[in-house]
């Protein structure tokens, strides 16, 4: 059964559509996930929502615990997971307000922990292709059916923060071919992949990196009023692709879902067995797998 869930960036801290809604306050063998995971219903299809920052923007990019996050939407089931983030734009083309469905990252952070898998069970997951194509075009579809400006595909730098560029760095990102800069989205795509959750990111521009001739010119009086305007679309977008989403998609190309069959390197007779305990919720459907192979 496919189950879909999203992870709100900056403003969106909650989504006051929803009905029916439960709070989850879940315990994770890795820490203080950012806030409850919130369930609810869009047209009596069950979703969960988590806010990354936490409700108010109390935690920076540095100090959210993505590994409590992913492993609390494991264990409410969520199979599908699309990431809603405010990026700077490092391409003249994408404009404040531009949603750019991203197909790839460059991981610029380094102060994160960013894998489930430690000393005592080592897995090496594939990484080439971090998002999920069948969500990327449905994400597409969405943003034309309810005109929103998109950039289908373009790669995501994530830079470490939670300050912002320099000049310097922005053109270097330039040089690079990235198309925008963000602080959230690794290791969180790095660790759904482990979770074998699907993972789609969607970054809306709120303005251009300081490498722009403009960027001088921008208040942030101007910057908020695009994140504003970003959120509204958001949750329309939300709204829109659950509908969608729940009538019927397939994933029989996508191997996601059972990529640790072919990552996990470490033989089952040497796991750590304090790792095997923090990681059952990841390692449910991989443990049932092979104890029915034997």
């Amino acid at each position: 059964m496919n189950v879909l869930g999203f992870i709100g960036g900056s403003g969106i801290y909650k989504l006051e559509f929803l009905t029916e809604i439960k709070e989850h306050q879940i315990k994770s063998s890795f820490g203080e996930p950012s806030g409850p995971i919130i369930e609810g219903k869009i047209d009596n299809n069950t979703v969960y929502f988590l806010s990354r920052h936490g409700e108010g923007h109390t935690l920076s990019p540095s100090s959210i615990n993505y590994c409590a996050n992913i492993d609390c939407l494991k264990q409410v089931g969520v199979t599908d997971l699309i990431s809603l983030s405010a990026v700077g734009s490092l391409k003249d083309n994408l404009k404040p307000g531009t949603f750019v469905i991203v197909d790839q990252f460059i991981d610029r952070t380094i102060n994160r922990k960013k894998s489930f898998f430690d000393k005592g069970i080592v897995a090496h997951v594939p990484m080439a292709h971090p998002t999920c194509e069948v969500l990327m075009n449905l994400s597409k579809n969405i943003c034309e059916n309810i005109k929103i400006n998109y950039s289908f595909g373009g790669t995501y730098l994530a830079m470490e923060g939670p300050q912002f560029s320099t000049y310097a760095e922005s053109n270097l990102y330039i040089d690079w071919g990235c198309d925008v800069v963000g602080m959230t989205n690794m290791p969180e795509a790095k660790l759904a992949r482990e979770a074998e959750i699907r993972y789609c990111s969607i970054s809306m521009v709120t303005d251009y990196d300081c490498w722009h001739p403009d960027h001088d010119k921008v208040d942030l009086s101007m910057i908020i009023k695009t994140l504003n305007d970003n959120v509204d679309n958001s949750k329309n977008f939300i709204k829109n692709f659950s509908s969608k989403y729940y009538e019927g998609v397939s994933f029989e190309n996508d191997n996601t879902s059972n990529i640790l069959d072919t990552s996990i390197i470490t033989k089952k007779e040497f796991w750590d067995k304090n790792l095997e305990n923090n990681l059952s919720n990841i390692l449910k459907r991989y443990k049932k797998n092979s104890n029915a192979s034997k």
